[in-house]
């Protein structure tokens, strides 16, 4: 006789489905705290990578362990990029290009110590927006992504290892 009928008359949950019925009651038991911290990690880190690309003056060798600073400035060829292939309307290349530079410093910084995240997951997201439909329109697997990450945190907040969660505790 069939084991799954058996056990369908006989009123119990076959294995298969006990141990899925398990897996899911277990991933149902990760807080929201930990998917945001790992969000926050991960979205910083792609757009700190991608700021680090449009500045020269600050540099950090982790291999021989040299440290270069200097005022950070824009790379020579970054306007460059926003005139000839990010072409944003409205925004000179001129302007756009060291506002790019500054968000992608600034709030990945924010949201990675978890500061004005909401805020900052929302700057980036409508950055990320920008870029999907007037930049790069078919690398929308990439930026699905991020804007799933970007929504979670603005939507959810950054968790209680933050910043955001000790103020809020202090001062209500």
């Amino acid at each position: 006789m069939n084991t799954e009928v058996s056990a369908a008359a006989s009123g119990s949950t076959p294995a298969p489905l006990q141990l899925a019925r398990l897996g899911i009651d277990l991933l149902g038991r990760v807080p929201d705290g930990v998917i945001a911290l790992l969000g926050r990690f991960a979205i910083a880190g792609i757009f700190w990578k991608s700021g680090q690309t449009k500045i020269e003056g600050l540099a950090i060798d982790i291999v021989s362990g040299e440290f270069s600073f200097g005022l950070p400035r824009l790379s020579d060829s970054v306007v460059a990029l926003f005139r000839d292939e990010y072409k944003l309307p409205l925004v000179p290349p001129e302007i756009a290009a060291p506002m790019a530079a500054f968000a992608e410093h600034l709030f990945p910084l924010l949201i990675l110590i978890g500061l004005a995240t909401r805020f900052s997951a929302l700057a980036l997201l409508v950055m990320t927006a920008t870029i999907q439909f007037l930049v790069y329109p078919d690398a929308w697997p990439t930026h699905g992504v991020w804007a799933a990450v970007l929504l979670f945190i603005a939507a959810r907040g950054p968790g209680p290892v933050s910043l955001d969660h000790l103020i809020a505790r202090r001062w209500g």
